[in-house]
């Protein structure tokens, strides 16, 4: 859905924040009835009607997630579902990065062209086999799958920064998750659309350039932006006196365990010390002026959660497995 907006074939109103499924329904019907073919050939016809059936079909999938099935041959290569069907009327190029290095003769050789599920049997049935060459196969292919276990290869994303098309839209799939994808001055960046977003403007493209997810934000224009923990207002210093109480908080409960499982009580003083020294270190770490001095050991009446933040929100349709 992210890709036809930024296509401009569906517009929302400025200020919906909200859209519901029977809304996303109605304009994703809308946009494949839209490509009905120009020729009026009998043959064209009657495919595009069989086509609008199958969609109609898959549509309701959409709000649990499509079935798709990857290929390890090429960035484009899925095994064809009715739920391809969607991506090829609605004109969206659908990639995904999860291949085998072909400097890995083995591996090459135990993946073939097979999918993702015959793989994952042919993995269970050659190690159930007698033959030690079927089974030293089996154990190849399942060590790519756990040396790939991102669904993202080195070579796959080579390959993937190398076929699409500068400033293209597409569809990315990886981890069961479909994100939008784009192409800028040879970068490949996908659409962010994490809730955890939702006020930071200057968030929008995510960098795709590794594989262990070490990436970079930026905003509308790819210029380098910060996540709300990287830019922003400095973080204020933390209060000396909730450190201090929760210091001795770990301590009595500490304390109470250990004389529940009948052990003896610690020497209250060393630990005491060492819960301060370490709160000290801590402290020293985020600040390098001398901290406050410490207060003396009070027992509160009440154990408490340490205080968490506020998590922000992102207005940007994020619709998981539903993406298109």
């Amino acid at each position: 859905m992210n890709v036809l907006l930024l296509r401009w074939k569906v517009k929302l109103p400025p200020q919906k924040e909200v859209i519901t499924a029977e809304e996303l329904m109605a304009h994703l019907g809308d946009c494949i009835l839209a490509t009905q073919p120009r020729e009026t050939s009998e043959g064209l016809q009657l495919n595009f009607q069989q086509n609008i059936s199958d969609t109609m079909t898959v549509l309701p999938k959409l709000s649990t997630g499509l079935d798709v099935n990857v290929r390890f041959t090429g960035v484009s290569d899925f095994e064809y579902t009715p739920e391809c069907i969607v991506f090829d009327l609605l004109n969206i190029p659908l990639y995904h990065g999860w291949l085998v290095d072909p400097q890995s003769p083995e591996m090459v050789q135990a993946v073939g062209k097979l999918s993702y599920n015959q793989l994952v049997e042919k993995i269970i049935t050659c190690k159930q086999a007698t033959d030690s060459s079927l089974v030293s196969e089996g154990l190849v292919a399942e060590q790519f799958l756990e040396a790939t276990a991102s669904q993202l290869s080195y070579h796959g994303l080579c390959e993937l920064t190398a076929a699409a098309p500068e400033g293209q839209l597409g569809v990315f799939f990886r981890n069961n998750h479909f994100s939008t994808i784009t192409k800028h001055k040879g970068h490949l960046y996908l659409l962010v659309t994490d809730q955890g977003f939702l006020r930071e403007e200057g968030v929008v493209w995510e960098s795709l350039h590794t594989v262990d997810g070490d990436s970079c934000f930026c905003d509308t224009d790819f210029h380098l932006s910060h996540a709300p923990a990287q830019g922003g207002d400095p973080a204020a210093p933390p209060d000396p006196q909730l450190q201090q109480r929760q210091v001795d908080q770990d301590y009595m409960v500490a304390l109470s365990l250990q004389q529940q499982q009948g052990q003896e009580p610690p020497s209250v003083l060393s630990d005491l010390e060492l819960a301060r020294q370490l709160q000290q270190e801590e402290y020293q770490q985020h600040h390098p002026h001398p901290p406050p001095p410490q207060q003396q050991l009070q027992v509160p009446g009440q154990v408490g959660g340490r205080p968490t933040g506020e998590r922000r929100q992102r207005q940007r349709l994020d619709l998981d497995c539903t993406l298109l």
